[in-house]
C-alpha cells in the first residue's frame, strides 16, 4: 500500500465535510426518518452505500483523467451543482409546508423501497459526482495507486458518510415526535434551504 495514514485521515476529514454539507440525502433521510423512524430510515443508508462506492471506483478508473483532460468540463461540473443546488434551496424556501406525503417515492414503507431510494439518491447526488470526480484526484496520485489502496479508498469512502447517516438517522427518529410538527418542518425547510443556497454559492465561487 502506499498511502500513508496521514493521506487516508485527510480524506477521511474530507468525507465527513461532505457528509456535513445538505444535499438529496439529508433530505431522504429526514423524509424516511420522520415518517417511519431510524427503521425506516438504516435501509436507504445501506442504499447510499453502493453510490459511495461506485462514484470513488469510478474516478479511479479514469473518469478523472477526463475531467482533467477536457479544458473547462469541471468548470461546467461545478455551475450545474451549483445551480441544482441554488434550485432546491429555493424550493424549500418558497414551501411554506413540507408535507412528508408529497415525498411519497421516499417515503415508501419497506426495506427494499428505503434500499432503492439510497440508491437513486445517492447516484443521481451532484455533491458526491463533484467531490468524488473532482476532489479525490487532489488527495492521491491515481496513477499509482495499488489494490490495497482502492480497498482503503473505497471503505472510508462508505464508512464515514455511513456512520454520519445512521447517527443523523436515529437522532431525527427519536426525535420525530417533535419534529413532525408544522411549525417545527417549516423550520427545518426554511434551515435547509438556506443551507442549500448557502452551499450553492461556496460551490460557485468556489
Amino acid at each position: 500500500m502506499t498511502l500513508s495514514p496521514f493521506d487516508l485521515a485527510l480524506y477521511a476529514g474530507a468525507l465527513f465535510i461532505l457528509f456535513m454539507t445538505p444535499g438529496p440525502v439529508w433530505v431522504a433521510l429526514l423524509a424516511r426518518s420522520l415518517s417511519g423512524g431510524f427503521g425506516a430510515a438504516w435501509p436507504l443508508a445501506l442504499g447510499v452505500v453502493v453510490g459511495d462506492v461506485i462514484w470513488p471506483l469510478v474516478a479511479i478508473l479514469g473518469v478523472a483523467w477526463v475531467v482533467s483532460e477536457v479544458s473547462g468540463l469541471m468548470t461546467i461540473l461545478r455551475y450545474v451543482a451549483a445551480a441544482i443546488f441554488l434550485v432546491m434551496g429555493i424550493q424549500l424556501l418558497r414551501r411554506r409546508d413540507w408535507d412528508l406525503s408529497s415525498q411519497s417515492r421516499l417515503t415508501r414503507p419497506g426495506k427494499w423501497a428505503g434500499f432503492a431510494a439510497g440508491v437513486a439518491v445517492i447516484l443521481a447526488n451532484p455533491k458526491a459526482i463533484l467531490f468524488y470526480m473532482g476532489v479525490l484526484p487532489g488527495f492521491f496520485d491515481l496513477r499509482h495507486v495499488t489494490g490495497w489502496d482502492i480497498l482503503m479508498i473505497c471503505l472510508l469512502s462508505f464508512s464515514v458518510p455511513l456512520l454520519g447517516n445512521l447517527i443523523f438517522a436515529g437522532f431525527i427518529g427519536k426525535m420525530r415526535g417533535v419534529l413532525r410538527s408544522p411549525e417545527a418542518l417549516r423550520r427545518i425547510g426554511m434551515i435547509s434551504g438556506g443551507l442549500l443556497i448557502f452551499v450553492a454559492a461556496v460551490i460557485a465561487l468556489g
